[in-house]
């Protein structure tokens, strides 16, 4: 993946903007960071026009949102997606998705003590879709061990880049 293909830019200090020709794709940051993935759906989200705008100019912010079931609906809270009116930058939104995918959010959820939580949002075709995923919270442990394993990464990288050049 070269940088002359993808332009990267920060919308915001949660979510990281990659363009290409034919997507743009938003991503929750903080979500590998503050949780442990497990499985990950695709939902559709409904939105309207200024919302749709909103979001592929790159004003959404992911801190603090999360999907939850109501009777047989799916629902993403607190997602903001940047409007004049705060009131409704800050929804909740309906996720279109099939009864089988609810039901089976809704019974790993209540078996395993997760939460769902939304990891992107990007286009497909003309739609605007959601990937949400089944998270675990880290503890204060294992975020370290994550920052640890990043710096390892890092440098070995490093390393390995100063050898093929010499």
């Amino acid at each position: 993946m070269s940088l002359s293909i993808y332009k990267m830019r920060l919308a915001n200090k949660h979510s990281l903007i990659l363009r290409n020709k034919h997507s743009l794709i938003l991503r929750n940051k903080k979500a590998q960071f503050n949780y442990e993935l497990q499985d990950s759906l695709e939902a559709g989200i409904v939105l309207k026009g200024e919302e749709v705008k909103a979001i592929r100019a790159g004003k959404v912010d992911f801190s603090g949102s999360y999907v939850t079931i109501l009777g047989q609906e799916a629902y993403v809270i607190n997602l903001h997606i940047g409007l004049e009116d705060e009131k409704e930058s800050r929804k909740t939104r309906k996720l279109l998705l099939h009864k089988k995918e609810i039901h089976y959010l809704a019974q790993k959820r209540d078996s395993s003590n997760l939460t769902i939580i939304p990891v992107s949002l990007y286009n497909k075709g003309p739609q605007i879709k959601l990937e949400i995923a089944l998270a675990r919270g880290k503890k204060k442990k294992g975020k370290k061990e994550t920052v640890k394993r990043r710096d390892i990464e890092r440098d070995t990288e490093r390393e390995l880049k100063e050898f093929t050049r010499n």
